[in-house]
Parts: C-alpha cells; sequence; structure tokens
C-alpha cells in the first residue's frame, strides 16, 4: 500500500507538471503568440495560425502514443515516464528563450512549431504510463480514485498555468509582450526537477512485471492492438471527444472569446477558467470514490450528458457580463466535465489486456484528443467569424456530446470492478 500511494503521489506530480507546460503555451497561443509570432498576417489569420501550432500538438500525440506505448509495453512504464517528463521539461524551457519574428523572421514560428511537436510527441505517452502505473499499483476497490487523482493533474498544471499567468498579465502590456510571457516557461525547469526526482524513486508496474514473467510481451504491441481490437480504438478515440471539445473550449477558446466578444479582461477570464478548475481538483476525486462504489460507466456516461447540453447555458451565462452569473456558468460546465474526467482514466485503462494496454489506451486516447483536443478552439473560431454568435458553437459541443454518449455505451471494463466485499472495504 506504501509503494502504491508513492506511485500516485509520482504520477500525480509528473502529471501535473506535464499539463502544466502544455497550458501555459494554450494561453500564451490565445494572448500573445499571434502578435509575436505570426504579425505579418491579418488579426483573423493570425489567430488562426497560432492557435494551429497549438493544435500541432495534438496531431503528434498519437505517434507519441504509438512510439512511447510500444517501449512501455515493451520494457516497462517507469522508463518511458521518465523520458516523457524529460522531453516535454527540455522543450518547454526551450520555448521561453526563442526569438521572436521580429528578431529572427519566419525562422521563429518554424522553431515554434518543432518545439510544439516535441511536446506533443512527450505528452502522447505521458497520460497512458501515468495512468497505468497508479491504477495497476491500486487494490480493486481503489482504482477508480486512484485513476481519478492522476486526471487531477490537469487542473492542478491548469490551476498553476493559469496563476502564473494571472501574475504576469498583470505587468504593463509592452513589458508583457517583450518578457513577462516568458516567465511561466522558464518556470517549468524547477518543476520538472521536482517531477523527475519523485519519478526515479517509484517502482514498475505489478501488472507490466507480470507480463514480463510469463514471458508475455509483444514485440509489436501496436501492430497486436489494430489486429485484434480496431473497433476499441475507434470507441475509445470517439469516447473522449465531448471531454475534450468541453474542456479546451472553457480553458483555451474561452480567453480570446471573453475578451474580443464579451469585452472582459483577460485577468477576468483566467479567473474564471481558475475557478473552474479549482472546482475540478475537488469534485474528480470525489467522482473517483463514487467509481468504486459503482459501476464507472453510469458516472462516465453522466458526465458526457451534462456535458452535451450545459454549453448553451455557459455561452448565455458568460453574454451577461456578470461576474455571479459567469462563474455559475463555468462552475456547471467544469462540474459535468469532472465527473465523466474522473471516470475515463481507470475505465479506458482496462478496456486493453496488460500486455497491449499501454499502447492500446494511448492510441485510442491520444487519437481522441486530436479531434476533441486541437481542433475545436480554431473550429469555434471559424465558426465565430461566420456566424457572428455562439449558437453554432454550442450547437457542435452538443453534437460531439452525442458521438461520444453513443460510443461510450459499447465500450466495457475488462475484469476490474471490485467485488461486493471489496466495495464495503472502501472508506
Amino acid at each position: 500500500m506504501a509503494q502504491a500511494r508513492r506511485v500516485l503521489i509520482s504520477s500525480l506530480i509528473g502529471s501535473t507538471v506535464e499539463w502544466y507546460e502544455f497550458f501555459i503555451y494554450g494561453t500564451a497561443a490565445s494572448l500573445v503568440f499571434d502578435e509575436l509570432f505570426f504579425p505579418e498576417f491579418d488579426p483573423l489569420v493570425g489567430t488562426l495560425l497560432s492557435l494551429a501550432t497549438f493544435a500541432i500538438a495534438f496531431v503528434a500525440r498519437p505517434i507519441g502514443g504509438v512510439l512511447f506505448g510500444h517501449f512501455g509495453d515493451r520494457i516497462g512504464r517507469k522508463s518511458m515516464l521518465v523520458l516523457t517528463l524529460t522531453l516535454m521539461g527540455a522543450a518547454t524551457f526551450a520555448l521561453g528563450l526563442l526569438p521572436t519574428y521580429a528578431q529572427i523572421g519566419v525562422a521563429a514560428p518554424l522553431l515554434l512549431v518543432l518545439i510544439r511537436l516535441v511536446q506533443g510527441l512527450s505528452l502522447g505517452g505521458e497520460y497512458g504510463g501515468a495512468v497505468l502505473m497508479s491504477v495497476e499499483h491500486a487494490a480493486p476497490g481503489r482504482r477508480g480514485f486512484y485513476g481519478a487523482v492522476i486526471n487531477t493533474g490537469v487542473g492542478w498544471g491548469l490551476l498553476l498555468a493559469n496563476l502564473v499567468f494571472l501574475l504576469v498579465t498583470q505587468l504593463p502590456d509592452d513589458a508583457f509582450k517583450a518578457w513577462g510571457w516568458r516567465v511561466p516557461f522558464l518556470l517549468s525547469a524547477a518543476l520538472v526537477a521536482i517531477g523527475l526526482f519523485i519519478r526515479l524513486k517509484v517502482e514498475e508496474s505489478p501488472e507490466f512485471a507480470a507480463v514480463q514473467q510469463a514471458d508475455k510481451v509483444k514485440k509489436l504491441p501496436v501492430v497486436e492492438v489494430f489486429r485484434r481490437s480496431p473497433g476499441l480504438v475507434l470507441l475509445m478515440c470517439l469516447a473522449y471527444l465531448s471531454t475534450g471539445v468541453t474542456f479546451y473550449m472553457a480553458s483555451v477558446f474561452s480567453l480570446g472569446y471573453g475578451q474580443e466578444h464579451v469585452g472582459v479582461s483577460k485577468s477576468t477570464m483566467l479567473q474564471l477558467v481558475l475557478a473552474g478548475t479549482a472546482l475540478t481538483i475537488v469534485a474528480i476525486p470525489l467522482f473517483g470514490l463514487l467509481t468504486d462504489r459503482i459501476d464507472r460507466k453510469p458516472v462516465l456516461l453522466t458526465g458526457i450528458a451534462g456535458m452535451t447540453v450545459l454549453p448553451f447555458a455557459w455561452f448565455a451565462l458568460l453574454d451577461t457580463k456578470n461576474m455571479g452569473l459567469m462563474l455559475v456558468g463555468f462552475l456547471l460546465l467544469f462540474l459535468a466535465f469532472s465527473a465523466n474526467y474522473a471516470a475515463m482514466p481507470t475505465f479506458f485503462a482496462y478496456i486493453f489486456p496488460a500486455d497491449v494496454r499501454y499502447t492500446g489506451m494511448s492510441v485510442g486516447y491520444t487519437l481522441g484528443t486530436v479531434l476533441g483536443g486541437g481542433l475545436p478552439p480554431m473550429i469555434a473560431t471559424w465558426l465565430l467569424d461566420r456566424t457572428g454568435d455562439w449558437g453554432a458553437i454550442a450547437w457542435y459541443m452538443a453534437l460531439a456530446g452525442v458521438v461520444s454518449f453513443a460510443a461510450a455505451l459499447f465500450l466495457r471494463e475488462r475484469h476490474t470492478q471490485p467485488t461486493p466485499a471489496e466495495k464495503a472495504a472502501v472508506v
């Protein structure tokens, strides 16, 4: 049990670091990268190109999922997690030192894209490994809770990212554009050092060790996944869609939307996202505990249902410009997200058998992030420009919910729900 807790803490810290680094990029892309790296374009085109660099990492994530999943199923989860954290840290620190378009011309956006690809590759291998290390160490009656705690790393990472940006956006605009935006990227070095120190001290997953001892390690896990279970990969991808659309619309797209179309400040929007994020840090573990009491699937589906209907209320409340009502909209949306995101990690982890689990989960999940993570801010920006209001965007989010709900209905865990005795032992 002590080892399981150490693994949980190490995975949570590593996940927090990874997501912090990922989200500071998304925030900077939404707030300032269009001016710094794409100044020669029309403002709308510059914004779309800036968000496109955010999306590029999502395209790289399935490649990272295949690459790190392959070696995670071949040589172990732990070594891959150390490597993914190191890559993400190096890329993020380099971004903080990157010259802008005004300094080196077209080389600046090209280097920006290259760094973003490295970030995407590393995150593609990070998530599946962090979840598996935790739930495979956990007792059957605690797996849902352990998986949910790992998913709070998204909230902790976004919380840290927004807090840092909330501070640097208090600088005069010229100072923020000159050097202030770099501070969150450079600070990542300290977080990476802490994450690596913790991660190097944990033991390998017992379920992977059992696969090794039974001599069942696959030579080409990705081939096995697509040969045996291509339908599961597709269903997992689609089941994630609404989660990604909801989260990235609320945490990335809303920043620009609030400033340009609602007429509130950058700081106000960051504060609202911060409040929603704080809610997830509390709500996700509580929903995780619930999934150890009942089946995970009903909790997952309930969250998707909420994310399907709530975008209409969220946008309507945003347009009031009333801080209290805007806050209610964010909290409602993030509550539905929390229910879904709490059930997802352990539910997804045990869709595939242990010998191809890292690969299967990473590929299915990261393919979902391409559709549900990188594209939504761009699609929403285009829809807003074409229609002039938020109605089409809300319907787009609702459609994503319908697709995810239908896909999740066909997925099931293999053998991990606790027995009645194990449920009774959960406190």
